[in-house]
């Protein structure tokens, strides 16, 4: 933009900014126009470290993409959970999938936040520095107290070992690089093509429990959302009895498929 005008941007006025962030439109070729928002987010900084509000240069909001989660079918949760070789991974998606957890929150979690008698997990300090409970599933009860037996972990659910620990770690804690890499390989060993990250399985875990019959307020308090519009998304996603979708194609062949 400097080199285009001759100036640097804070000397030029909003109609050359836009009349520059308008060529950038036109020439982009990327229906993201990504670097027409990486222009705004630069020029967004330079306001920002010069102490000058964004009104300085009247720029253009970007909106975010409205995007829809990826969301497992209950058959390939099955299969990652089938095809995990390790305990410890097993429990880990169990858990992920479960109770709907953040990687962080399943990171974090301690053995003396699983309350087996109540058959409650509890969430310390999640995202928004809130607590929470959730029900724990009695195969999954089964399964931690398998877990538990065979890897004897002190602290955190998830720890490893001192002995076992790679040099710089701060805590005993499962990375998140390690938490990401089991879901991964599940995923891929399932033979599962969708995009398959941690979140996936929080997303399925909700999309699931709505079509199942749970209350939409109910699932917000159990993701720990802070807001009610959060939640609404998986209302887009989940396959209602009451308002199941089909395709005109189905009713066609059942009228006259068998003529």
């Amino acid at each position: 933009m400097s080199l285009h005008f001759g100036k640097i941007p804070t000397e030029l006025d909003p109609e050359q900014i836009h009349d520059y962030l308008f060529y950038l439109q036109k020439k982009s070729k990327s229906p993201s126009q990504s670097y027409f928002k990486h222009t705004v987010y630069g020029l967004r900084f330079l306001l920002k470290s010069e102490g000058l509000s964004y009104d300085f240069l009247s720029l253009p909001e970007i909106k975010k993409e409205k995007k829809l989660p990826v969301v497992l079918s209950k058959q390939e949760v099955w299969q990652m959970l089938s095809g995990c070789k390790l305990l410890k991974h097993k429990i880990l998606i169990g858990i992920l999938y479960g109770c709907g957890l953040r990687c962080m929150e399943v990171r974090n979690l301690r053995l003396c936040d699983l309350d087996f008698g109540r058959k409650q997990l509890k969430v310390v300090q999640g995202k928004g520095k809130k607590d929470r409970y959730l029900p724990l599933s009695e195969h999954l009860i089964r399964g931690l107290k398998k877990y538990i037996e065979a890897e004897k972990p002190e602290d955190y659910l998830f720890g490893m070992p001192r002995e076992g620990r790679a040099g710089g770690e701060f805590d005993s804690r499962y990375s998140q690089r390690g938490v990401q890499w089991a879901v991964k390989q599940a995923s891929k060993t399932a033979n599962i093509l969708k995009e398959v990250s941690v979140h996936t399985l929080r997303h399925s875990f909700a999309t699931h429990l709505l079509e199942d019959g749970m209350d939409i307020l109910s699932i917000k308090n159990l993701l720990g959302h802070e807001s009610i519009d959060t939640t609404l998304v998986y209302l887009q996603i989940a396959q209602l009895s009451t308002q199941k979708l089909f395709s005109p194609l189905d009713t066609l062949f059942s009228e006259f498929g068998k003529k």
